[in-house]
């Protein structure tokens, strides 16, 4: 009702200051492709901007100066006279494009890169990145970047987890075109759901999210965003074959109706079929799988009027078969004689967006965004079963504008929530349902000034937390156009899907331990914790090279978390925290353009991650202290290669049957490499391999040659279960 009331004053006084403010999009080479993160500023002044993830910007008129200033690197840089407050829509030529006689000393763009301007810490990765690794979806999106850890589950699954500041998936929040969708049911297998050749670009931001995206964010989120019908390829097909037996097909295709109304097709298939397993003990290294995925997607744009909306509808099925390599389910399914599993997925998405721009008042919008999913997964390990049900709604009102000019920006709005859970545990059947309403403000004092912060703050209530208050802070001071330093802090709260997110255990004859397994939410409270972050960013030159060197310090601070205790030989238990727990992380990060088709990358990361569980407070456990990180890329015009080393340091191993006290782990490193060949402008074939050293921990399955004894574990896996993996493929656009 505020918001209701204050609208005709908010409008009217925008009115009054839109003569003083510029906005417009800027393209790339053509009107199909947006250009976000473009430099737009008043000549010889201070006074500028940069375009969002759509290509548009905003900014206030300078008194002094008409002539404004549009840049991207590996673009040509244009002057344009402004005369009118008219909307502005301009199209910059890259250097490949432009038909010059002069030389041009042009700077090939990052596929990964910080920005200097932007309060948040904020990785932006483009789909060029994407292709430097096989990256059949988005769990394995990551391996040639050092923001995010990539760990391994389980022995049985092949599922890879990612990490961030040492904390695992359930403190990160995952988010499609800013719409939640990693989470609940979906939060072990999620990450696969979305094949890699659909992203455009991800963000990644560390510590403190913004309140508009809600309050379940503890350490950072990960933002995908989606190839957009009006700007995707008109066709593109990616063909994937690896030695090991895993083969996939992607097939984009668009349709554009009119200048107004365009549409997408995305078909995912993926299958292994062939049983392998070279460590020889019996079970599968990996699961016979197969997947179907397929997503359409609307777009309309109505530029004149400020209208534009998306609408998508998506089906997925998943199929995985793991355990002995003899295990057949139409014989063998719980009969105790061959130990088998299988996990069945199917899941139905829908997700409307709709955004206005006042035209008479660029700078103001109005948003809505309503996501419907449906998620059914049915399972076993062994004698265990675990089914779920999770359906969830999802609706988001945003309102943009400005107090005074462009530098004070503010957001407001209301989300709403709910999640419905259906769960059989073993022979346990568990129902709840999740609802919230919260409200949200945010602040933003941008320019390319010293001096930026965003700040916000939300007000939720949750029919099982109660009503809570949510506060976050960034602030970037500039010491110069390549130095800058960021701090972050904020709060989160969640309610944590327990079995869900640590579905694991199922694979092992653990029992699990609960204070009350048909109480709401088993009896545990919600999970609540503070992050706060430092992070610099420095830029200079090293004789002609560029180079960029960033550091990172972050620490989380639970108040409450559900425990999840492995260091009982023969169970798992979940109990509220009694005590401390935290996590410290810091990372060093260098990178390097060199011989300007060469990209060179380093990181090195420490983490200091400790529990009170209920016999004392210990280091986490499965989680290196240590990891160092660097990736070497070569970009020409015909051949493209990439090199990435990732050493990990020891981890604690907790007990079990062959090591009731406990050890540690082996150090140990992983050798990815890939190199691309295009012999035409639109078809690309490349080859490439994943741990090319062959590294295997050595007895990953506890109890392997009697998996129905009280010893049996697949849990406590720290490094690859299958060797070398050798690939190939091709990619045709249109």
């Amino acid at each position: 009702m505020i918001l209701v009331r204050l609208l005709p004053f908010l409008v009217f006084f925008g009115i009054l200051q839109a003569q003083n403010t510029l906005s417009g999009y800027v393209f790339a080479d053509d009107v199909k492709n947006q250009l976000p993160g473009a430099n737009v500023y008043w000549v010889n002044t201070q006074l500028g901007t940069v375009t969002n993830i759509d290509g548009y910007f905003s900014l206030d008129k300078h008194p002094k100066s008409n002539q404004l200033v549009i840049s991207y690197v590996g673009f040509i840089s244009d002057t344009i006279t402004i005369s009118s407050n008219k909307m502005i829509t301009h199209v910059l030529r890259s250097n490949e494009n432009a038909n010059l006689d002069e030389v041009v000393v042009s700077q090939r763009k990052k596929s990964s890169q910080l920005s200097f301007l932007s309060t948040r810490n904020v990785l932006n990765v483009s789909s060029e990145e994407l292709l430097k690794a096989a990256c059949c979806n988005l769990s394995e999106s990551f391996e040639t970047n050092p923001a995010i850890d990539v760990n391994f589950d389980n022995a049985l699954t092949g599922v890879k987890q990612v990490q961030m500041m040492g904390l695992p998936s359930p403190y990160l929040l995952f988010t499609e075109e800013n719409i939640p969708f990693v989470r609940g049911a979906s939060q072990v297998y999620g990450l696969s759901f979305t094949p890699g050749t659909w992203i455009e670009s991800l963000q990644i931001t560390k510590g403190a999210g913004s309140v508009v995206n809600g309050y379940e964010s503890m350490t950072g989120q990960i933002n995908a965003e989606l190839k957009k019908p009006l700007s995707s390829e008109t066709l593109f097909v990616n063909l994937f074959r690896s030695l090991e037996g895993r083969n996939e097909v992607n097939f984009h295709t668009k349709k554009t109706f009119n200048k107004k109304l365009s549409s997408n097709l995305f078909v995912h298939y993926n299958e292994r079929s062939e049983r392998h397993d070279a460590n020889k003990d019996g079970f599968l290294d990996m699961p016979l799988s197969e997947q179907i995925n397929l997503l359409n997607r609307w777009q309309y744009i109505d530029a004149e009027k400020g209208w534009v909306s998306f609408v998508n509808v998506r089906f997925l099925q998943d199929e995985k078969l793991l355990g002995q390599l003899d295990f057949n389910p139409k014989m063998d399914n719980k009969n105790s004689q061959v130990w088998g599993s299988e996990i069945k997925t199917k899941r139905y998405e829908s997700t409307l967006k709709l955004g206005y721009v006042f035209p008479a008042l660029p700078y103001q919008s109005f948003g809505a965004q309503f996501a419907y999913s449906d998620h059914n997964q049915e399972s076993y390990f062994g004698n265990r079963s675990y089914d779920i049900y999770h359906k969830s709604t999802y609706a988001n009102l945003l309102f943009n504008s400005i107090f005074s000019n462009t530098k004070h920006k503010y957001k407001v709005g209301i989300n709403l929530a709910s999640d419905q859970y259906d769960e059989t545990i073993e022979v346990n059947q568990v129902e709840r349902t999740d609802r919230s309403v919260g409200t949200f403000f945010e602040y933003s004092y941008d320019s390319l000034e010293k001096l930026s912060m965003v700040l916000g703050v939300r007000f939720d209530h949750h029919n099982h937390i109660g009503s809570f208050v949510t506060p976050r802070a960034h602030f970037r001071y500039a010491f110069s156009d390549e130095s800058s330093l960021r701090f972050s802090m904020g709060s989160g709260r969640r309610v944590a899907a327990v079995f869900a997110e640590n579905q694991k255990l199922f694979a092992s004859s653990r029992t699990i331990q609960t204070p009350n397994i048909q109480y709401q939410h088993f009896g545990l409270r919600p999970e609540y914790a503070w992050n706060y972050g430092l992070s610099f960013l420095k830029g200079f030159q090293i004789g002609t090279t560029p180079v960029n060197l960033n550091a990172d310090l972050f620490r989380t601070e639970f108040v409450n978390q559900v425990v999840v205790d492995w260091e009982t030989q023969g169970q798992v238990s979940f109990y509220n925290l009694d005590g401390d727990s935290f996590a410290n992380s810091f990372q060093l990060g260098l990178n390097a353009r060199l011989f300007r088709f060469i990209d060179a990358r380093f990181a090195y990361k420490w983490y200091d991650v400790q529990v009170d569980y209920s016999h004392g407070l210990l280091q986490k456990p499965m989680q290196p202290k240590q990891r160092f990180f660097t990736n070497w890329g070569y970009a020409g015009t015909k051949w493209r290669a990439d090199i990435t080393y990732q050493f990990t340091g020891k981890q604690r191993i907790p007990p079990s049957s062959s090591n009731p006290n406990g050890l540690e782990s082996d150090t140990f490193g992983l050798l990815n490499a890939q190199i691309t060949y295009l012999p035409l402008v639109n078809f690309e074939l490349y080859v490439g391999t994943e741990n090319a050293n062959n590294y295997q921990q050595s007895n990953p399955i506890q109890s392997a040659n009697n998996p129905f004894s009280p010893t049996f574990d697949t849990s406590l896996v720290y490094a690859p279960v299958f060797g070398r993996m050798v690939y190939a493929g091709l990619r045709y656009t249109l």
